[in-house]
């Protein structure tokens, strides 16, 4: 009977590639969580309308929207009952001119208290539980955001913003990561419409992995038939969200924003709307009604795939599914506190997640 190996460890050995390096489907997929409960309750659909300091994830180029004072963003959110935990930390520095703006934006996002269990069950196949051990598996992003305006003229305004990005991996003792990246954004903003575009990994980020395993856990993986991994190096292929956005202004104190984006992927055919061998496209939708800039409601819909229909007994039917969300917020003075309600899964089989976030603009106390 083979021994009981951590489970998390086996996924990260089986999802890390043993050649020198490969583009890896899904590869950093931490970093495509989203950030603010803003965007989050608007089903990620932001490259257009980002105007505060989570731009530094979304679109950089929109980051130049903060002006004047610097500006705080942060945001807690946990998954599957309290296991996973997200956070993210964004802080926005106008610069003298007005015309640039530099951004620093970390991510987490780990799940602690992992049991170990590779040691579960002794050499004369007995079972000893005081040898489990814990550790956390934990995975980090540090984005340093730069980005400047140019008028257009007629009341529109083009920005640009480009992304590098520090990235960090670690199970416990045993595996860990150092990658490095770019993304690069442009946002176009009219009167009354937006237009955003945003290539993630524009030059392939890469994470190069090295294991740190004993003696005594290589010998377990041999008895168990597992592979011991080795040094390598895992790539994220590029990708391409582009995005519009339109404000109605349905009275003096009530407007609607609504965006669509399109996320194009590279690295291989997906369960999309819209699937290749080169590219796959997945829709994102939502919308923001506000009451004078004080009240927001918000909902979005993503992630649009089609999977098996539950109620079908031959088990041949499929069906489209999405993850929707909703979510809300108020503005008071130069504080904001929003919230979004997100599935995690779909709607068939919901894995609902809350979400807060808190933003600060950090103005100067005016003195007589």
């Amino acid at each position: 009977m083979k021994r009981k190996i951590l489970i998390a460890l086996v996924c990260l050995i089986a999802a890390t590639p043993s050649v020198n390096a490969q583009f890896r489907k899904y590869s950093n997929e931490f970093l495509n969580i989203g950030a603010g409960a803003r965007g989050l309750a608007m089903g990620g659909a932001q490259v257009a309308s980002v105007s505060d300091g989570t731009a530094g994830y979304w679109n950089p180029a929109a980051l130049v929207n903060v002006k004047d004072y610097p500006q705080l963003n942060l945001m807690h959110a946990e998954y599957f009952a309290g296991i996973g935990k997200y956070d993210y930390a964004s802080l926005v520095l106008p610069l003298k001119d007005n015309k640039r703006v530099l951004g620093l934006s970390l991510l987490r996002f780990a799940v602690d208290d992992i049991p170990n269990t590779i040691f579960l069950v002794e050499s004369d196949g007995t079972i000893n539980f005081s040898n489990i051990q814990t550790f956390s598996s934990a995975d980090y992003a540090l984005l340093i955001s730069m980005a400047q305006n140019k008028s257009l003229g007629n009341g529109k305004k083009l920005s640009a913003g480009i992304n590098a990005k520090i990235i960090h991996r670690q199970a416990g003792s045993f595996a860990n990561a150092w990658g490095f990246g770019f993304d690069a954004g442009v946002q176009v903003i009219g009167k009354k419409g937006r237009f955003g575009v945003v290539a993630r990994d524009m030059t392939t980020t890469f994470n190069a992995w090295s294991f740190s395993l004993n003696d005594k856990i290589r010998e377990v993986f041999y008895l168990t038939q597992n592979d011991i991994p080795v040094k390598s190096t895992e790539l994220t292929a590029p990708r391409l969200i582009v995005g519009g956005a339109y404000n109605f202004k349905l009275s003096n104190a009530i407007k609607l924003l609504a965006e669509a984006n399109l996320d194009v992927t590279f690295d291989g055919r997906r369960n999309t709307v819209l699937a290749t061998d080169v590219a796959s496209i997945d829709p994102k939708i939502g919308l923001e009604a506000s009451w004078k800039d004080v009240l927001f409601i918000r909902a979005g819909i993503n992630n649009f795939q089609k999977a098996l229909d539950d109620a079908d007994i031959n088990n041949t039917k499929k069906i489209w599914i999405y993850q929707p969300s909703v979510g809300t917020g108020f503005k008071i003075n130069n504080v904001q506190i929003d919230y979004a309600f997100t599935n995690l899964a779909n709607q068939s089989n919901p894995l609902y997640t809350h979400v807060f976030s808190f933003k600060i603009d950090m103005k100067k106390k005016q003195t007589n």
